[in-house]
């Protein structure tokens, strides 16, 4: 079993702290929703475990299996079995879908898996996310709609296969029909061998992908987790109960 550990993390972009202490701890097999509204941290929270040079860790620790993510690379950090969908994919002119494919899983594995049964198992997994059947042949994310970007993120990680993915936001931009097959194939992947915390604002991604732990964000911290219950009381009310419940009051603009 893998162990995914945040501790007292810390986080400041241009001398403005964002995250605040946030403590959380993942094992494989499981699903972690992060929840709360627009600007508390969470996709600071992805930012920073994947190691993105804006933002600064100043205290806290962070470990994949008892090891220090926040002295990797990100690469190392990707080889190490990291994995981030993330919120706005970008696209490369001049780099095909399937290249780009080739050359990660040989980044992070570390084997040159021969191009036939490579093709066998892309194309089976292009498939399955009910994709384009030329997207191999495609630049990668060049002229795709918002829907078939998360799309072919999540086909990354199911390539790639990951111990640990952090999933920002996969549900915006997508339609219904598209909500249920990304649902669909990311709670197939949940195994002894892989979990994922589930960044979302709605409840509508977590009918499709049940969640083992459900965690509230407030002003860069984890205010409050739970199961179930949390999601039904936010679809019901929003997050303002939690000023009057939890005596926590936050300003939506503060943070990213």
């Amino acid at each position: 079993m893998a162990k995914l550990t945040i501790e007292n993390l810390h986080v400041e972009i241009e001398g403005k702290e964002i995250l605040k202490g946030v403590n959380l701890t993942v094992n494989s097999g499981e699903v972690h929703a992060i929840m709360g509204p627009n600007g508390t941290g969470k996709s600071t929270l992805a930012s920073a475990l994947m190691g993105h040079p804006k933002y600064e860790v100043t205290a806290g620790k962070a470990e994949l299996d008892g090891v220090n993510l926040l002295e990797m690379a990100v690469d190392e950090r990707a080889r190490a079995g990291l994995f981030l969908a993330m919120q706005y994919p970008a696209e490369v002119p001049g780099v095909t879908n399937s290249d780009f494919m080739r050359t990660a899983v040989k980044a992070t594995s570390g084997k040159d898996i021969g191009l036939f049964q490579f093709a066998l198992d892309y194309e089976k997994k292009v498939e399955e996310l009910k994709m384009r059947p030329d997207l191999a042949h495609r630049y990668l994310n060049e002229g795709f709609s918002g829907g078939e970007r998360k799309r072919n993120e999540i086909l990354q990680l199911k390539v790639l296969k990951p111990k640990f993915a952090i999933l920002d936001e996969i549900d915006s931009g997508l339609d219904v029909d598209a909500l249920k097959i990304v649902g669909q194939n990311v709670s197939d992947m949940i195994n002894p061998d892989f979990g994922c915390i589930l960044i979302t604002h709605y409840q509508r991604i977590l009918d499709h992908i049940k969640p083992t732990n459900v965690h509230i964000m407030i002003d860069g911290k984890i205010v409050l987790s739970g199961g179930d219950e949390l999601i039904k009381k936010i679809d019901a009310n929003g997050y303002e109960w939690i000023k009057s419940e939890l005596g926590i009051d936050f300003d939506e603009s503060e943070s990213s």
